[in-house]
């Protein structure tokens, strides 16, 4: 059993290895095998089974990949796969009994690229249900447990995929964000989690949760290594050309609600530190924070509803309580509150593009508390759900790239978001506040 004693022994990463492109290299020219390396993940899943991040491995197909890995950006590198982006011949339940013993017939595109960059798919990673809520506790196989702490929970929806890099077993992982669920976990695991803007990772063969909200991100220990894996999976670089190392100018929102002590003193003294550095900070106006909860809730809840309608009048029981009772409150929205919603994204999305349009970045908190205990009603005297969302909401309706990565504390990880007006400038924010923060 996974005990807090044993939890040091949990922890680990691939950063021996010089992170997901020196992998990639190293195996295009011979010096790492491929099959070792997927060996060397399906070993550490075994391991670490108990924190429930991996709920499928595919041993036999992994090996037979990587045994025929030439070359690509993503050489040899092991992935693991949120269970609600199809990849063909594995389970696509999308963690629910509704779909039990469903099997996807075809690769997603995100998964066709990773294949034609050279990944090694290995099995596929925890999901909230149907990405539906925002904890890790809620999926058939059960909850998803913290490396740092298994009493606590992950975050989610894409819990699986932050906790498997946190313990080791993949250097990179593939999940979705409708409303935070890459960056919520990632922060509360301590790795990177980017969600990059919209359209730049395909979102075809993803079982949908809101399809105007829906963004395909990725999970790693690095900026770096987020960076690699973006390009490679879009064909595009998200960075551009090499960074300068010329300081950013940081806009910093006002206004947002309380944090937890240990958060508010992480973020304080990260930004102190970027000050040092040379970094400019100031204060920007951004759209109304309450804005960005409502329009969610009335385009994500309809759409949601819309896609289960079906399913969840016939298999009602079947579902999480918690998921079918979101569900259930999202029919009762009415068409024309969806309508208005769809209306005010767009002047949301102006407003942020306004506000972005001078600063390099916007910081914040990726989560305004640390992890709360899986069992958890309330982070405070706020409940949960709306606790971990609180900070993420927005990239999802502008569509803008987000970002979160660990700050250095000496408590549970914290993580930083980082807010640009595109994947090149979030992206080199966030590369130099590693490299800063890494120096400190």
């Amino acid at each position: 059993m996974v005990t807090m004693d044993s939890v040091a022994g949990l922890l680990g990463s691939w950063s021996d290895l010089g992170g997901v492109a020196a992998i990639a290299a190293g195996v295009r020219a011979g010096s790492l095998d491929a099959v070792e390396l997927a060996e060397r993940a399906l070993r550490r899943a075994e391991e670490v089974a108990e924190l429930g991040a991996v709920v499928h491995l595919d041993r036999a197909g992994a090996l037979a990949a990587a045994a025929q890995v030439g070359g690509g950006a993503l050489a040899g590198v092991p992935v693991l796969v949120k269970e609600i982006i199809a990849v063909e011949g594995m389970p696509f339940t999308c963690g629910s009994r509704v779909f039990a013993g469903r099997v996807a017939d075809a690769d997603a595109d995100v998964v066709r690229a990773a294949r034609a960059a050279g990944a090694v798919i290995i099995g596929l990673s925890h999901s909230h249900e149907f990405a539906y809520g925002c904890t890790g506790t809620s999926n058939a196989a059960g909850p998803c447990r913290n490396p740092h702490d298994p009493s606590l929970m992950t975050g989610g929806s894409s819990a699986g995929a932050a906790a498997a890099v946190a313990a080791g077993i993949v250097p990179l992982a593939i999940g979705t964000d409708t409303a935070g669920s890459v960056r919520i976990p990632a922060a509360l695991c301590g790795v990177v989690g980017a969600k990059p803007a919209r359209g730049t990772l395909p979102c075809g063969g993803v079982f949908p949760l809101s399809t105007s909200l829906d963004h395909v991100g990725v999970l790693a220990g690095t900026v770096a290594d987020a960076t690699h894996a973006v390009a490679a999976l879009s064909g595009a670089d998200p960075a551009g050309p090499a960074d300068t190392g010329e300081a950013p100018r940081i806009g910093v929102l006002a206004g947002l609600g309380e944090r937890a002590p240990e958060v508010d003193v992480a973020f304080r003294a990260a930004l102190d530190a970027l000050v040092a550095a040379g970094a400019e900070v100031v204060d920007v106006p951004f759209p109304e924070w309450d804005a960005f909860t409502g329009v969610v809730g009335d385009v994500q809840g309809p759409e949601a509803a819309a896609t289960h309608a079906t399913v969840m009048a016939q298999q009602p029981d079947d579902y999480q309580p918690d998921v079918l009772e979101r569900l259930r409150a999202a029919a009762t929205i009415p068409g024309w509150r969806y309508v208005q919603a769809l209306a005010r994204m767009a002047a949301l999305r102006d407003a942020a593009d306004h506000a972005l349009d001078g600063v390099d970045a916007v910081l914040l908190p990726t989560v305004p508390v640390p992890a709360p205990p899986l069992d958890a009603t309330h982070a405070g005297c706020v409940p949960v759900r709306e606790a971990l969302l609180s900070n993420t909401r927005p990239a999802n309706v502008t569509g803008h790239p987000a970002i979160s990565l660990p700050l250095p504390t000496p408590g549970p990880p914290v993580g930083l978001q980082v807010i640009a007006h595109d994947d090149r400038r979030a992206f080199r924010t966030a590369g130099w506040i590693e490299q800063t923060l890494g120096r400190q």
